[in-house]
């Protein structure tokens, strides 16, 4: 009885590290200062990273090459925008 006990914790604790873990996700650990002017016309698309799960800072990421930029600024809201209109058909 002892035995199988013993087997018990050793298999919960191999198991532990695998379930605490959780699963990888692509986070944005810091925020760019900027993009220039050229750079943000071959910007297409966006998507927002929450501050949920693994990832512990609100951010807006280009898709394809990963940039990582502040929510709350102005020229990154701006870019949200004219995004979202091009993608709508609006203009």
């Amino acid at each position: 009885m002892k035995f199988q006990i013993l087997v018990l914790i050793l298999l919960l604790a191999c198991m532990y590290p695998s379930v605490a873990q959780g699963s990888y996700e692509n986070c944005c650990l810091k925020y760019i200062v900027g993009v220039r002017k050229n750079m943000r016309r071959n910007i297409v698309s966006y998507r927002v990273q929450e501050t949920d799960g693994g990832c512990n800072i609100p951010a807006i990421l280009k898709k394809q090459r990963t940039l990582c930029a502040d929510p709350k600024q102005s020229w990154v809201q701006e870019l949200m925008q004219k995004i979202d209109k091009k993608n709508t058909g609006t203009k």
